[in-house]
């Protein structure tokens, strides 16, 4: 990438400061098919470089056009010119990646038709009467945690905080996890996103409670319950983005699964083809 912006960039400020920038007529009504150069008889358009500008990176997008403009053209001549000059096959390397670029961009095109037709108002509305409207409320739980290596130390634990002692104090001067210099506060959470032992503990829990030792996967934790909440519904206009790109994705999904059900697919297997073989970029050139 670097190597294809040095030379925009240096076209750019060249022809910028000379003030050879050429200007298309303005009773033209340019449209992408508007010729902007010609080489050896290859049409360069307005859309050509409309495209190479979209793919410019962050630091482009802020370039007056006027500086831009003669930089791109410049490099699409400059590539035209190339590309023309080339004698022969292209080398295996080139050719593969011409060949998956083109299967991206049509990929591509025929997911964002398929995520479109998907996201209707109607669907929208569906999905949230069926998911969010009418459903149990959901509790969510805020809670504070010291996590240890021993149930023995949770224990002396559980019986300090229990007692007079601070449990965030005990927190940060014990606790082994990323939540103990901030005295364990891990927010609110609800089902799903703890590990199970933790969740069922904090389930069966009153706020202010100190459970015993619980084990998991990590350590053992001693569990402060602050408090619960109900989490309400929420109103269509705050998560109709979200349903959106739910719509899309799971529409991607049913169309792939389509296809490949339908396609005649036969992929090779660990068994058949050793996947060390994806590091051996040498064979690109064979």
């Amino acid at each position: 990438m670097l190597d294809r912006i040095k030379p925009i960039a240096t076209c750019a400020m060249l022809m910028g400061a000379l003030g050879t920038a050429p200007v298309l007529a303005q009773d033209d009504a340019p449209s992408a098919d508007t010729v902007v150069a010609t080489v050896d008889g290859t049409d360069i358009t307005l859309g050509h470089m409309l495209i190479l500008r979209a793919g410019l990176p962050e630091q482009f997008q802020q370039v007056p056009a006027d500086v831009l403009f003669p930089g791109i053209l410049d490099q699409l001549i400059q590539q035209t010119l190339l590309a023309d000059a080339h004698e022969g096959d292209l080398p295996r390397r080139a050719a593969l990646a011409l060949e998956n670029e083109r299967r991206a961009l049509i990929a591509a095109e025929e997911m964002a038709t398929v995520a479109e037709a998907a996201v209707t108002d109607e669907a929208v509305q569906a999905y949230f009467d069926e998911n969010y409207v009418g459903g149990e409320s959901v509790t969510e739980y805020n809670a504070a945690h010291i996590l240890v290596e021993t149930e023995e130390e949770a224990q002396a634990l559980v019986e300090e905080a229990r007692g007079d002692a601070d449990f965030a104090a005990l927190a940060e001067e014990h606790s082994t996890g990323p939540s103990g210099p901030s005295g364990g506060e891990l927010g609110w959470f609800s089902e799903g996103m703890m590990v199970e032992p933790f969740y069922n503990a904090v389930e069966g829990m009153e706020a202010g409670a100190i459970s015993d030792p619980v084990q998991t996967e990590f350590g053992w934790h001693v569990i402060k319950l602050v408090e619960t909440r109900a989490k309400d519904t929420p109103k269509l206009e705050d998560v109709s983005d979200e349903i959106a790109e739910t719509l899309r994705q799971e529409a991607i999904a049913q169309k792939v699964s389509e296809l490949e059900e339908a396609g005649d697919v036969d992929r090779a297997t660990g068994d058949e083809m050793d996947p060390e073989l994806l590091n051996q970029m040498n064979l690109l050139e064979e």
